[in-house]
């Protein structure tokens, strides 16, 4: 059976997560759904990574397996009048023909996320559901100090959600840093895999440096600790986008 790379964006605002689940509706549901319009076929698509409920993707990549050899930018083209015709906050990017031997998940290499933070006095209008408005002053380049910290190979059990399914909490972390533009604060983290909630578990302890309550070097005790309970609160998933995955 031909098989489809495929390259997606969404508005996760809207949707319990990428994963398919019987509580609400789902991304992975969603692109299902416009496939089984199209091409009649109850497809299962699998994703490089799975985006909890509220939070985005620029660059979330899935495959799928076809009975049809469909020209590529055909099927990108159909799926998303399906989409759209289904009013979905869904857009698939790109579409291209690939081999049995890639998998959308296991053939990754490196995924890039990206947490954002807007810092200032105001309430979000336009951007309430697409950041984390924090309404004090924030100090970047102490979250930044403080990011360097977790760099490397380490056991992560701090920054990882109790109800993960990963088999174990280390991962290697390639990247982590804090920048600043006026109020937007950009958080950009590499690594091969992440564990279930670890980035928004980075982002608010970060954020507990920036405002002051925090030092580096309580980040580099909560991540000695091993212990869930030394993390800092948990970041909200608007913040969050899922921008790209290397092969």
């Amino acid at each position: 059976m031909p098989r489809f790379r495929m390259s997606i964006e969404y508005d996760g605002s809207n949707y319990v997560g990428w994963q398919r689940q019987t509580n609400g509706h789902s991304v992975q549901g969603a692109v299902e759904q416009a496939i089984l319009k199209l091409t009649r076929e109850a497809a299962l698509i699998r994703g490089a990574g799975r985006t909890d409920s509220g939070v985005h993707a620029r660059g979330q990549v899935a495959h799928v397996d076809l009975t049809r050899a469909w020209p590529p930018h055909t099927l990108r083209n159909a799926l998303n009048a399906y989409l759209g015709q289904a009013r979905e906050r869904i857009s698939v990017l790109d579409v291209s023909a690939v081999s049995d031997a890639f998998d959308a998940r296991f053939s990754a290499l490196r995924r890039h996320y990206l947490y954002r933070i807007i810092s200032r006095p105001a309430p979000l209008a336009i951007e309430a559901k697409q950041a984390w408005w924090v309404s004090k002053p924030l100090d970047h380049a102490a979250m930044h100090d403080a990011a360097q910290r977790l760099l490397g190979k380490h056991d992560f059990t701090t920054f990882r959600s109790v109800h993960c399914q990963a088999n174990s909490p280390v991962r290697t972390l390639d990247r982590l840093d804090v920048t600043r533009t006026d109020d937007l604060i950009e958080i950009r983290a590499t690594a091969q895999s992440f564990l279930h909630n670890q980035i928004r578990s980075f982002a608010g302890t970060l954020k507990m440096v920036g405002d002051g309550r925090w030092s580096p070097d309580d980040v580099t005790a909560a991540l000695e600790a091993r212990d869930r309970k030394a993390c800092g609160p948990v970041a909200p998933p608007e913040g969050l986008y899922f921008m790209q995955v290397d092969y």
